[in-house]
């Protein structure tokens, strides 16, 4: 059996990376509980992790495959599973945006830094910003914030409407909830989501000191 390095380095299994992508965020507290959630495409198809299910403990034969219209074209083993509410959301980065992967994450610095800032956050002179795509250290990144609804699919509209809005972001941000982010393929999906982690986690810090930039 291979291990868990072994299969992201690897990286062609797609089922297996998002598996594995699911342990690790459940080991950061992104996806505590049920909550968060991933899905990854290869060429037209989609994989999504199930609703509902706690994230360390998906299997490969509890995914969901989709296409980019969202019409199931490969269903789980357990016909009981529901395909995660996140879907419809997770679409509109990849036909808006031609991404390769989208990230739910429920980050307690995604959550804190929504409760501190307006209809957007903006950072900028920081080092990591660098690690974003079409980013530099002087550039100020801007995260459009939506309000929370009752339902994770009611964010949908308002996605869509963010990622029209605001070319350059690769993250929406929803208060009082997490963080939505995408990337090219999966590798840079996840690299843009703990670069945009710890720009949060600084957000919220430089407010607790009074510090501005």
């Amino acid at each position: 059996m291979r291990t868990s390095d072994e299969i992201l380095r690897d990286g062609t299994d797609v089922r297996a990376v998002l598996c594995e992508l699911c342990r690790r965020f459940h080991a950061l507290g992104w996806a505590s509980g049920t909550g968060g959630g991933i899905s990854i495409r290869e060429g037209a198809r989609v994989w999504v992790a199930p609703s509902g299910v706690h994230k360390e403990l998906i299997a490969e034969d509890d995914l969901f495959a989709i296409d980019l219209e969202g019409t199931l074209v490969a269903p789980p083993r357990d016909p009981a599973l529901r395909p995660s509410a996140c879907t419809p959301l997770f679409l509109h980065a990849y036909r808006l945006r031609d991404a390769g992967a989208v990230i739910h994450s429920h980050s307690k610095s995604a959550m804190l830094a929504t409760l501190l800032a307006g209809d957007t956050l903006r950072v900028s002179r920081l080092e990591m910003i660098k690690g974003l795509a079409g980013h530099g250290y002087r550039d100020e990144v801007v995260v459009p914030i939506l309000e929370n609804t009752d339902h994770e699919e009611q964010l949908a509209d308002g996605l869509e409407a963010a990622i029209r809005a605001f070319p350059r972001t690769h993250a929406v941000l929803v208060r009082a909830h997490g963080v939505y982010v995408w990337g090219r393929d999966w590798r840079q999906a996840k690299a843009h989501a703990e670069v945009y982690d710890y720009l949060f986690d600084v957000y919220v810090r430089m407010r607790q000191l009074g510090v501005t930039r």
